[in-house]
Order: structure tokens, then C-alpha cells, then sequence
């Protein structure tokens, strides 16, 4: 048995255990984005002085660590708060892979009182859902869960408000289960399935919630398509008549929708976790010092105006455009240096455009599937919906340039935020039935289409 000097306290471990199962257990946060395989990097800790990754440094002899302070993740939820506290009040949530969202909602008001938001602290079992499900299927969902409910207790506690009869929640469908406590591991293999879909409601004391009465699950459409989808729609409302809408929510799985008054033809793209920085070499959430935005006439733009520690979603998208407008990324991908610094210390790497041409053609073919398979053109659509951790920082013509999003939408984009958020506590206000929704939702799975295999392959290039 070894001890390590962790900050103020001691912990012990047997000998020949991985230091990232000892300060998991421990309840230290520290992102394993790529599931523990050492491929990201974001577990880096440093250990008697050096920096090591966490997930592959095996625990011989007593140690001292210290840990690399990667702070929250900022998140705009598009909420604007009232501030006006009411006796007669709910909870709506959102569980995001990456972060979540807690509002305050006044009944007697049907408005947003007060939100605060909180990263996911199981991203330190995987940046996104296929890494939690694999961790899922290994070890089994309790430490997913306790990650969870911790962090929503966390959020409740921060409020500081009298028990609240009821909280809405909103999700993909493994984040439900996760909550839940219920195992998601089938969704990991073919057919991926879920074990449930439909909304449920539960006491919260069952759960281990504290602060709350009741708990109410939205309901979901598939297995990769949440009930946060669902609550989107809810929030922006069907489009004009013979028109149609696309929502698509950009994270680490983008799930779209293009619907009409009587259909929602649904899927999702899996992008992997690019757009949140996960597996880009010098890659990051949009903590502090985050480069979200990037030019080559104004630099870099960093969250928080910290100095520049790496890049996130939005920044690679900026970055990658500019490069292939000056010429320094060719139509093919193929950057002739190695190494384009952005900022000091801070490189993009030829194996980063790739991932962020895997991640571009998936969403973009995506769109294009089901426009085809509903045999409309691009011209038949009034808005795009944008939602996702991102939305309101993309530079929608940098996402246009890179092939992320069809030209012919350029001007339809509209950035709401967290519609997850928004839909789910109109839905708390009105109560509306959104079966609506699920009932005439129809799935489209792309892994064996074959317009979308033939689109992703053609839409890899840049233009």
C-alpha cells in the first residue's frame, strides 16, 4: 500500500493501480476526454514534479500530486433572467455531455428566474457518450451516477432555496440513463438500444436529490436522440406551413432535425468530440484561456481575455478557415508545414485538420441525407436552428467556408443556445404534449445509409 500527499490530505493505494482510478475514486476531477487510452492528453497531472497522464501512470512507491487547474467550462444558455423570485417556482435542468444547466422557473410568471450552469463531471470518464457508454459496459453505472447527482446537488445547494415540489429534465437518452442509474451499456453495440425512451417521473429522494420533491424525465425519440431534441422543438415550435426547419444541436454527438408541421425526419452525426476540443492536440474546453475566436487580421479572442492556454470548437473552426482562404490548408486537407502556430506554445496539427474534416463531413452530409430522403431542396427550409455549448460563438461563414454547414443556409442561422434548457422549462410552464413530437419523429440511421456513406466521402474536401 502507497501513499499520496494530495493536496491537503492523504490517500493510499495498492500497489500497481492506475493513479487515475485513485483520484476518481477520491473525488478529484480530472478529464480523461479519450476514455483513459492516453491519446488526449487532458489528464496530464504532475506527479513529484513532473507532469504525467493520470490514466497511464501506474502507482509504485509513495508520491506527490498536484493538479493542473482547468477550471469551469463557460456556457451560455440563452436564458434571460428575471431575478424576480416567487413562492410558486420549478426546476428545469439540462444535462449536457460536456456541461449542465439548472434553471429557476417562476409558474405563476412563465419566466426564467435565475440559471446556473456546471461542468459534467463525468468527463472524467470520457468526452463523450460513446466513451461513458464503453465505461458503462465495463465497470457498471455507479460511479456515472454518483458524478451526476453530485453535480445536480451541487447546483440545488449554490441556489440555496426552500424544497421545490418538482424539477424537468432534459437529456440525451445516455445522460437519462446515467441519471437514472439505469445501464446504457446496449446502446454501445447494434442495434443500439435504449432501455427506455418514454418520460418518467420519480420521487427525487429515490434518486439521492436533495432539495426537490419530484423529478419529471422528458421523453426521448432514439437512442442517440434525446429528449434535449425533444425540448428544442418545443422551444422553437413548428415552421410556416409547407416549410421546414433544421435544429441542430453541435456537441460531442450533433443530433438534427428537419421538420414540418406534420414530420420530424431525426438522426445523428457522430462527430466525435472535436468541437469540444477533445481530441485536437492542443485542444481544450472553453475554460479560461480558451481561443474561441481567431483571425488573421484581429489574432485570437480567448474566453475570459485569459492569456492563450489552447484552442476549443469555435477557435478550430476559425483557425481552419483561415488557413484555407490564405491558401496554407489545400482543397484536400494536406497543410505543407508541419506545425501553424496560432499562438505561443499553441500549434495546429495536420492530424487536427483530419479529425476536424471527419467531424465537418459527418455533420454536413448529415443535413444533406435528410434533405434528400425527404425530397426537398435546401431552398425549402426557413430557419436554422443552431443550439449546442457552442452556438453563440460560431462564425456561421467560417462554418459555411470549412464545409461544416451548406452555403445555402448561411443567412437561415439562428444561435439559441441551450434550447434544451429553453424548450424544457416552457414545457414546466405550459405542460404541452409532446408526444407530439416522438410520436411522429422518424429515425434515420446513418451508419447504413448509403447516401450519407457516398455524401461523407465527397464532402471531406474543402471547397
Amino acid at each position: 500500500m502507497h501513499q499520496i500527499k494530495l493536496k491537503e490530505k492523504i490517500i493510499f493505494a495498492k500497489d500497481g493501480t492506475l493513479l487515475s482510478d485513485v483520484l476518481m475514486k477520491n473525488g478529484e476531477s480530472v478529464e480523461h476526454p479519450c476514455g483513459g487510452r492516453g491519446m488526449c492528453k487532458k489528464c496530464t497531472v504532475v506527479v513529484n514534479g513532473k507532469e504525467e497522464l493520470s490514466c497511464q501512470y501506474i502507482v509504485k512507491s509513495d508520491i506527490t500530486v498536484g493538479s493542473i487547474d482547468r477550471g469551469e467550462i463557460s456556457s451560455q444558455t440563452g436564458a434571460t433572467e428575471t431575478g424576480e423570485l416567487d413562492e410558486n417556482v420549478c426546476f428545469a435542468l439540462d444535462i449536457g455531455t460536456t456541461t449542465m444547466a439548472l434553471a429557476v422557473v417562476s409558474l405563476d410568471e412563465s419566466k426564467i428566474v435565475k440559471v446556473i450552469t456546471h461542468t459534467n463531471s463525468q468527463r472524467s470518464f470520457g468526452a463523450d457518450v460513446m466513451t461513458r457508454i464503453d465505461y458503462c459496459r465495463k465497470n457498471g453505472t455507479k460511479e456515472l451516477n454518483a458524478a451526476v447527482i453530485s453535480d445536480v446537488n451541487s447546483m440545488i445547494d449554490e441556489l440555496n432555496l426552500p424544497c421545490v415540489k418538482k424539477m424537468f429534465v432534459s437529456g440525451n437518452t445516455t445522460m437519462l440513463h446515467l441519471f437514472l442509474n439505469v445501464d446504457c451499456s446496449s446502446m454501445g453495440v447494434a442495434p443500439y438500444t435504449p432501455l427506455f425512451l418514454e418520460g418518467k417521473t420519480q420521487k427525487a429522494e429515490i434518486l439521492g436529490i436533495n432539495g426537490v420533491d419530484e423529478i419529471c424525465l422528458l421523453p426521448s425519440i432514439a437512442a442517440f436522440v434525446g429528449s434535449d431534441l425533444v425540448a428544442g422543438l418545443n422551444f422553437v415550435g413548428p415552421p410556416e406551413s409547407n416549410k421546414y426547419n433544421l435544429l441542430i444541436d453541435l456537441g460531442t454527438n450533433a443530433e438534427i432535425v428537419l421538420f414540418s408541421k406534420e414530420c420530424y425526419f431525426c438522426t445523428s452525426a457522430a462527430a466525435g468530440p472535436c468541437f469540444e476540443g477533445a481530441n485536437i492536440s492542443c485542444g481544450m474546453s472553453a475554460t479560461n484561456g480558451a481561443i474561441y475566436s481567431y483571425s488573421s487580421n484581429r489574432g485570437v479572442e480567448t474566453v475570459g481575455n485569459a492569456p492563450a492556454k489552447g484552442v476549443c470548437g469555435t477557435g478550430l473552426i476559425d483557425i481552419i478557415a483561415e488557413l484555407v482562404r490564405d491558401g496554407t490548408i489545400d482543397e484536400t486537407g494536406y497543410m505543407e508545414c508541419a506545425n501553424f502556430e496560432v499562438a505561443e506554445g499553441i500549434f495546429l496539427t495536420q492530424d487536427d485538420i483530419r479529425q476536424y474534416q471527419l467531424a465537418k463531413s459527418a455533420v454536413y452530409s448529415a443535413i444533406l441525407t435528410l434533405v434528400r430522403l425527404k425530397n426537398i431542396s435546401l431552398d425549402d427550409i426557413e430557419n436554422v436552428y443552431l443550439s449546442g455549448g457552442f452556438s453563440a460563438k460560431i462564425n456561421v461563414r467560417n462554418a459555411v467556408e470549412t464545409g461544416l454547414l451548406p452555403k445555402e443556409l448561411a443567412d437561415k442561422c439562428v444561435a439559441i443556445n441551450n434550447s434544451s434548457l429553453l424548450g424544457t422549462a416552457r414545457f414546466a410552464c405550459e405542460g404541452n404534449d409532446l408526444s407530439a413530437y416522438t410520436r411522429n419523429a422518424e429515425y434515420i440511421d446513418l451508419s447504413a445509409n448509403p447516401t450519407f456513406a457516398d455524401l461523407f466521402i465527397e464532402s471531406m474536401m474543402f471547397e
